[in-house]
């Protein structure tokens, strides 16, 4: 799934030698995987902070808990560290991270963002907008947020309800909801004034 490298071992080990509770690992996932905006994170992870699904790898003096939901965007990844000047760099690198790998079991948030970045958002570009997700709630409604010539636009409410709303609903059966929270006093990108 992931290599982390001896020097990055070492590192990794070092620093959570220092925390102050025992038992503190790291936990590796991709925020808004499969989309433009992924980003492969690594965060401390204190007992009993890992989620459900998590994978547990145990390497030399420590433990990773890999996101499960991550797995597929993992693939080939490499978790590097190299001393320089400054002290050195831990570095991520994973390739898949932002390819969308999105089946219809995937988890409704992927499957939100593969069709806002992959369907809706080349045809707001158009007009220099975009829509991404800020939440998936509980109740299963879907909180966008419109951006650049989308946020302020008076024909925001059209693209939402014919475009965005109709496509998501239509699509994803299980949302319940679409609902922006985008302030759109903002004008001063707006496509239509």
């Amino acid at each position: 799934m992931i290599e982390i490298s001896e020097s990055a071992q070492t590192y990794l080990q070092e620093l959570l030698g220092k925390q102050e509770q025992d038992g503190t690992a790291i936990r590796v996932f991709v925020a808004q995987p499969g989309t433009p905006q992924a980003e492969t994170c690594i965060a401390y992870c204190r007992p009993g902070e890992e989620q459900e699904g998590d994978i547990s790898v145990e390497y030399e003096g420590f433990r990773a808990w890999f996101e499960g939901r991550s797995e597929s965007y993992l693939v080939d990844a490499v978790v590097d560290y190299q001393e320089d000047q400054m002290g050195g760099q831990l570095t991520i690198k994973a390739p898949n991270a932002r390819i969308p790998n999105v089946s219809d079991d995937s988890p409704l948030e992927d499957r939100i963002n593969y069709i806002l970045y992959n369907e809706i958002n080349p045809g707001l570009a158009a007009h220099g907008g975009m829509v991404t997700l800020v939440e998936l709630t509980s109740e299963k409604e879907a909180v966008l947020q419109f951006g650049g010539g989308c946020q302020g636009c008076s024909a925001v409410d059209v693209t939402l309800k014919h475009s965005v709303e109709a496509t998501l609903l239509e699509r994803l059966p299980e949302l319940t909801a679409v609902k922006d929270m985008t302030d759109h006093s903002l004008t001063e990108n707006a496509y239509y004034s």
